[in-house]
């Protein structure tokens, strides 16, 4: 079965008792026993509910996985999943990941004694180095937020079974339509299902899928003993949104293209970061592990004040936090997603004050690169 169409006929859709063509909601919290003990699979919505069963089924397909578990966030996923490791245990993250796993990392699981070390994990050098007698998983983000840095998955996870260590990775830049992780030997994925999954700002969910049966009881366990799980309105608009994920996410990726193109040439651009870029650092591994390069790109331009300019020119582009969204979302990084990691540590990632990111959106193209054109001007 073919992307496109897993997306749609991935998992038995629909209602058996009415013919709805859909999952239905099921707003309920608990649920009729024929006896004590004795229940048709679902007895308390915390444990299981059936809109967010056919969603983390959907999950786990897409992702070739296991299982799939959903959850009320992004970073309620993300703890979920560290929240499988015990005090004193260390785990080894990419150095340039998204403020809020930094931010939880480094401030709230580290009170509960999980360690950590973060390092440039595209070099398998950094990631041995950093290995420790304690060490119980390797956490990447690739492609990287904001910085586009690209792990070879593939290569981390030989390494991670030679040492028994976990392989965890953060998809959402690239969603399981470009990259599917555990098929290259990761054991636990995941996503900020807000994004490309989800794709219009509507819903704002976590998502994971696992490899292996053991995994899979110790994180329902997890999801299950602490709550953080997605309801089922929102599971349905998650479900709803995957339906046309493969479009979206090849609608993207043209207009990022020539986005890309534009911004090379433009005076005012000091940099540009993108996967895609044969000049990428990493562009050989993105094209071996991924089918596609994704639509967020980073660019550095020539000072704050064409920076100031440009965020307050700009007609299609909306300021605001997020990205994965079907319209053109534009950020600054330093001052909004990754505001919570310290100025030095910034300074050392290369994230600077005048670093724009962009989610690209599926909008006509033109209008877009039309758009950039006059706030730069």
């Amino acid at each position: 079965m073919k992307a496109k169409t897993k997306l749609i006929h991935g998992i038995k859709m629909g209602d058996p008792y009415t013919g709805a063509v859909t999952v239905p909601i099921y707003q309920t919290s608990t649920y009729k026993q024929e006896e004590v003990g004795k229940h048709s699979g679902y007895e308390y919505s915390r444990t299981g509910n059936p809109t967010r069963s056919a969603l983390e089924e959907m999950i786990a397909v897409l992702e070739n996985g296991y299982a799939g578990f959903a959850f009320g966030s992004g970073m309620a996923a993300i703890t979920a999943v560290m929240m499988l490791f015990s005090k004193g245990d260390h785990i080894i993250l990419t150095d340039d990941v998204y403020g809020g796993t930094y931010r939880v990392m480094s401030k709230v699981l580290n009170r509960f004694g999980l360690e950590h070390t973060f390092v440039d994990t595209t070099s398998l050098e950094n990631i041995i180095n950093a290995i420790q007698e304690n060490t119980k998983a390797i956490y990447i983000e690739t492609p990287t937020n904001p910085l586009l840095k690209v792990t070879d998955v593939e290569e981390v996870a030989v390494l991670a079974k030679q040492r028994g260590l976990l392989t965890i990775v953060d998809n959402t830049f690239l969603t399981p339509y470009w990259q599917t992780p555990l098929s290259l030997g990761a054991d636990i994925v995941l996503h900020s299902a807000t994004k490309y999954l989800g794709g219009h700002s509507d819903v704002v969910a976590g998502v994971v899928a696992v490899n292996n049966e053991q995994l899979a009881t110790d994180l329902h366990f997890v999801q299950n003993s602490t709550g953080g799980i997605l309801g089922p309105q929102d599971s349905w608009l998650l479900l709803r949104g995957l339906k046309t994920l493969g479009i979206r996410m090849e609608e993207h990726e043209v207009n990022a293209r020539a986005i890309v193109e534009f911004l090379e040439q433009h005076q005012k651009v000091k940099k540009v970061y993108y996967p895609g870029l044969e000049a990428h650092p990493n562009h050989e591994t993105a094209k071996k592990q991924a089918g596609g390069f994704g639509a967020i790109i980073s660019f550095d331009v020539d000072s704050e004040e064409t920076l100031t300019r440009v965020m307050s020119k700009l007609q299609y582009f909306t300021l605001a936090e997020s990205l994965g969204a079907v319209e053109s979302l534009i950020s600054v990084p330093a001052k909004m997603t990754h505001a919570s990691i310290p100025v030095e540590r910034r300074a050392e990632l290369g994230i600077t004050d005048t670093l724009i990111r962009i989610s690209v959106g599926i909008e006509d193209g033109e209008d877009l690169i039309a758009d950039l054109a006059q706030a730069l001007a």
